[in-house]
């Protein structure tokens, strides 16, 4: 197993994984509520892992060759994310009394793992960026180096979301002041509302 294989297959998965907006708003919040922050670190990498080994060991052209299942996923996420939009705008602009209000239903356990699963899962860019984009790369190389890609990919997801998870909890009494967590309130609304945009845009063109 080649050291310089998993650099590559942790520098590619960085990149993959880091752009993947969703996702890391949904961990990021959770860090700041400090509510199953870990939990959802967690749900995010095995996920991830699953569908990295899933393309590298050769799953990636089943869903490369399935525009159903891509439709059926991008119009979930687009209902999904667009919902979390809203939320994130409800709790920016509602005062403090109401704006537990209108987080709680990311609170409980269940809504938790639910929203991490709705929000990993219900994006068709998570899927074409570790099953077909990594898994074409990694599927390219021997057995044996394409464990060390594997591996250095699965590395990069569980650095990554953790590193977040805990980095927000951590800054969490910074961050949590009213006119900062209301700023980081927008950002997470516009940029889910970019993530919806961008599925729409993807879903239309396919």
């Amino acid at each position: 197993m080649s050291f310089l294989t998993i650099a590559q297959g942790f520098g590619l998965g960085l990149s993959m994984i880091i752009p993947i907006g969703a996702q890391n708003a949904f961990v990021l919040n959770q860090g700041l509520n400090r509510r199953y922050h870990l939990l959802t670190a967690a749900i995010c990498s095995v996920c991830d892992i699953v569908l990295i080994v899933t393309g590298v060991f050769g799953g990636g052209l089943l869903l490369a060759n399935s525009p159903l299942l891509l439709n059926i996923v991008t119009v979930g996420g687009i209902a999904f994310v667009t919902l979390y939009a809203w939320q994130s705008f409800r709790s920016a602009f509602s005062e403090p009394e109401e704006m537990s209000l209108s987080v709680k239903g990311f609170h409980s356990l269940t809504a938790v793992i639910l929203g991490t699963l709705a929000v990993t899962l219900l994006n068709p860019h998570v899927y074409l960026d570790t099953v077909v984009v990594l898994g074409s790369m990694g599927g390219q190389l021997v057995p044996d180096e394409r464990v060390a890609f594997a591996v250095g990919a699965v590395i990069a997801s569980l650095v990554w979301f953790f590193s977040l998870a805990i980095a927000a909890a951590r800054l969490a009494p910074r961050l949590n002041q009213p006119r900062v967590r209301k700023g980081i309130d927008i950002f997470v609304g516009l940029m889910m509302l970019f993530v919806a945009v961008k599925l729409a845009l993807f879903w239309l063109e396919a």
